[in-house]
């Protein structure tokens, strides 16, 4: 799906594995390895999608499906994205991704110190509701929940987020 000044957003390929990992290093302090993403991506109930720009992965993203909970795993960008909104975009898609296979929440862990994420999810209707201690070895995990993301304001919000897309 080609959205904005040719920003591609697609399902993620093995093929995609290096330029991810690249990024994984150069966004997480504990980034997976390339045996976790495989791992991933032959799961059941997983879905994950790059942002590709002229043919280079610019950001990444993915959900578990659990029931009627929609669980992002993981979502990176690159800094400086080369084009505007890489992450809402991606997000975006992973929420329709979730809506798609019948989920009615939302969910994710953050780390407790990383502000900037925690605001941008929020803009999501994520709220916090819980600390997992210690969920990244050197750090507490905010947990965050959207409920309720088939309702009307919940697809209000979304098409809103899209409306404001430069």
């Amino acid at each position: 799906m080609v959205l904005n000044g040719g920003l591609v957003v697609r399902d993620l390929l093995t093929e995609d594995l290096d330029q991810i990992l690249e990024l994984e290093a150069a966004t997480f302090r504990m980034p997976w390895s390339r045996e976790v993403f495989e791992a991933e991506l032959d799961a059941p109930g997983r879905s994950y999608l790059v942002a590709d720009y002229e043919e280079q992965v610019v950001g990444y993203g993915g959900l578990m499906l659990v029931e009627r909970d929609a669980h992002i795993n993981t979502l990176a960008t690159q800094r400086p994205a080369p084009v505007p909104a890489v992450g809402t975009r991606l997000m975006l898609a992973l929420v329709h991704v979730g809506l798609a296979g019948g989920a009615e929440h939302l969910t994710l862990e953050v780390r407790a110190s990383n502000r900037r994420a925690q605001d941008f999810y929020r803009k999501f209707g994520m709220a916090p509701v819980g600390v997992r201690k210690h969920y990244y070895r050197d750090e507490d995990a905010l947990i965050m929940w959207a409920h309720d993301i088939t309702g009307a304001g919940y697809r209000e919000r979304l098409r809103l987020i899209e409306e404001a897309l430069p």
